[in-house]
């Protein structure tokens, strides 16, 4: 007589108890996303301290990289409501936040939300709208509501935009206001994945692709954002934040003068302000109470790539947004930071 197979092994609870501490949670965040979205951690990474710094975020990619399913994964994760917008030509304002329609019972008229009144909005491939739409997210961006026939309404808390653009398309795509650009606190360009992380893909989503779990609901995520917004910053980790972001509006105050005829604008102190939420946002995922210098290198990237615009001089020599980002950062020191334990960073 054989003996019967073995049960199939059950996978463990990652829902964490009210006690847990801020990085626990988020750690089983993470996890939890990573089951569903294979070989973009880093994605996954950033996305979430725009979450928590109450961020929008811009997604760059050619199609198939799971831009769509990762704000998908985020929402059920999350538990926040979800709504997706797809950009097309014809789209029009009212389609994004809504408008007035008229009642044939009562004769009156009504205000109809639009799907911009969501915890998570994916705006998918928002390039391909014309700059009238484009705008339509501004103030509910910038300003957390929107307005219809004179009266404002608010959109949910804690409330996240992630837009999506294809790189590789010049027909039928308006390139984004600079106005627009500057609200997104990242603009986060997705690779291809690597060989092992595809074979992964395959082997998850050819059969049965696994299912999120809600974690969270939106009540805890203001929680963690309230958590974020008490992260101590050193007032040298702070000027570091705004040393950065000048030298990429006055590179030869910090010895590249070099790169003066590439530029023709640097970041905005929205950059620098998004610079400091972001690295205390990633203080409270690392599990600590402070920021540090490096916080605000990591996020270096993310946050100036869309605020720095080239010239056409830079662009003739085929000069990267990255790639003078890396110059600043390799001018602009890091400063060494006493903590309280005695450790110095920086």
């Amino acid at each position: 007589m054989t003996n019967p197979p073995p049960p199939p092994p059950v996978e463990p609870t990652l829902v964490p108890p009210p006690s847990a501490a801020p990085r626990e949670r988020l750690e089983a965040v993470l996890y939890e996303m990573r089951r569903v979205v294979v070989g973009q951690d880093r994605l996954l990474d950033r996305v979430l301290v725009a979450l928590l710094s109450k961020g929008h975020v811009l997604l760059e990619g050619v199609p198939g990289l799971a831009k769509t399913l990762t704000l998908e994964t985020v929402a059920t994760v999350c538990g926040g409501s979800f709504s997706r917008v797809q950009f097309t030509p014809d789209l029009v304002p009212s389609d994004v936040v809504g408008g007035q329609v008229l009642d044939p019972r009562s004769g009156d008229f009504q205000t109809r939300l639009g799907p911009v009144f969501a915890n998570f909005v994916l705006a998918d491939e928002i390039n391909r709208a014309p700059a009238k739409v484009q705008s339509a997210l501004l103030e509910v961006m910038g300003e957390g509501h929107a307005t219809i026939a004179g009266e404002s309404h608010a959109v949910p808390r804690p409330f996240f935009v992630l837009a999506t653009q294809n790189p590789i398309e010049s027909e039928g795509v308006y390139p984004l206001p600079e106005a627009q650009v500057d609200r997104f606190a990242m603009k986060l360009i997705v690779g291809y994945p690597s060989l092992a992380d595809e074979e992964e893909i395959v082997r998850r989503m050819a059969s049965d692709p696994p299912q999120p779990r809600r974690l969270l609901d939106p009540d805890q995520i203001r929680d963690l954002q309230a958590a974020a917004d008490t992260v101590f910053v050193d007032h040298r980790v702070r000027s570091y934040a705004v040393r950065l972001v000048n030298a990429t509006r006055n590179p030869s105050e910090e010895g590249l003068g070099n790169l003066e005829p590439y530029l023709d604008m640097g970041g905005s102190p929205r950059a620098s302000l998004s610079l400091v939420r972001g690295a205390r946002a990633l203080a409270v995922i690392r599990g600590r109470t402070y920021a540090m210098p490096e916080d605000v290198h990591a996020l270096f990237h993310d946050v100036l790539r869309h605020r720095v615009v080239l010239s056409y001089e830079a662009l003739a020599a085929d000069v990267r947004p990255d790639r003078v980002l890396d110059a600043v950062l390799e001018a602009v020191p890091q400063p060494v930071v006493e903590l309280g334990s005695g450790r110095s960073v920086g």
